[in-house]
């Protein structure tokens, strides 16, 4: 952000404000740890602050200082809607288009705050009065901790604000080994970890409390890994049944996809999720190297993302969905090098 901006956030920060925070729908461990994170920096500095998320997310996250008083906007609707047209200042964090912000996009669309963006996804839009877009950053927690800095106030990052952005820096980089991991990324987790970030309790609570079923569900789903060595690529599919049979609880298939990416020559790693409440297929993307699974998602499966990472979404069946993606492949020379 540019030095004249941070001196009007400065100035729009120097009295109380009604503040609200929104997350992206289906809030992952960036989304809420850098809104959590937020929340706790903006309240010690005097403001009313709410986070308010499209829709619940992951169990294993609701451990994080302050997730009770997130709302769900899916939940209280009215509550939500009253909180944003009252408010000041409206931070969007982990997201670039409005609509990701899923059914509260009406309602954003039509507030009258300041709008502040911090977001590291490619091809921001132009909605928010101040936007702090970096696609080469590791997290939108990592953004956040240099918007911190940027505000001169890193002193100020108490062990419940450490925590939070830990939390979105190390799920975001898949446990620091993803390619955005830089070393200026290992530096900010050092501070945070010198101001009260317990790094052994954070990876014990977000990855060693999952239950039987979940493990269950893995199995099914290595059980359905498919290699196509001649595309460096694997993929996994999960249909509903299969996910009912194993009582799925939103989060329970996050980090199913890297599995693929574990296989001694494969360079390109997708799953496939049955949703049939939406009537979708949800899809997940992922690479190493120069693989850029951002461009092929946005140009067969309406997604996109980070260069390595991504989302999309077939409104096919599960066979015919794999069926497409196992045709699109040939055309991707680079797999085949």
């Amino acid at each position: 952000m540019i030095e004249q901006a941070i001196l009007e956030i400065t100035a729009e920060l120097s009295q109380a404000k009604n503040i609200v925070i929104v997350p992206h729908k289906g809030p992952d461990g960036d989304a809420i740890g850098s809104s959590l994170g937020l929340m706790h920096f903006l309240r010690d500095k005097g403001h009313k602050v709410n986070v308010i998320a499209p829709n619940d997310y992951p169990r294993f996250l609701k451990w994080l200082p302050g997730n009770d008083d997130v709302i769900i906007y899916e939940k209280e609707k009215t509550n939500a809607e009253n909180l944003i047209n009252n408010a000041d200042l409206v931070f969007a964090l982990d997201f670039n288009h409005l609509d990701r912000s899923g059914d509260m996009q009406e309602i954003l669309t039509a507030s009258e705050a300041v709008f502040i963006m911090i977001d590291h996804h490619r091809e921001p839009s132009d909605f928010a009065n101040y936007t702090y877009s970096d696609a080469e950053m590791s997290s939108t927690c990592e953004m956040v901790y240099h918007f911190i800095e940027k505000l001169r106030a890193v002193p100020k990052i108490t062990p419940e604000i450490a925590t939070c952005l830990y939390v979105g820096i190390m799920t975001d980089t898949g446990s620091f080994r993803f390619s955005a991991t830089s070393a200026e990324t290992h530096r900010v987790i050092a501070d945070l970890i010198d101001k009260g970030a317990v790094n052994h309790k954070i990876h014990n609570n977000v990855f060693d409390t999952f239950n039987e079923d979940r493990l269950q569900l893995l199995g099914t789903a290595l059980q359905n890994l498919r290699v196509k060595p001649q595309f460096k690529t694997a993929y996994i599919s999960i249909t509903q049944e299969e996910l009912d049979k194993h009582n799925f609880q939103k989060g329970d298939t996050e980090g199913f996809v890297n599995y693929g990416l574990a296989i001694e020559n494969v360079v390109f790693a997708v799953i496939f999720i049955e949703n049939k409440q939406e009537g979708i297929i949800k899809i997940s993307f992922r690479s190493k190297g120069d693989f850029n699974v951002n461009e092929f998602a946005r140009a067969h499966f309406e997604g996109g993302g980070h260069n390595n990472a991504a989302g999309g979404k077939s409104e096919l069946s599960m066979e015919n969905t794999i069926a497409k993606f196992n045709t699109i492949l040939p055309d991707y020379k680079e797999l085949q090098q």
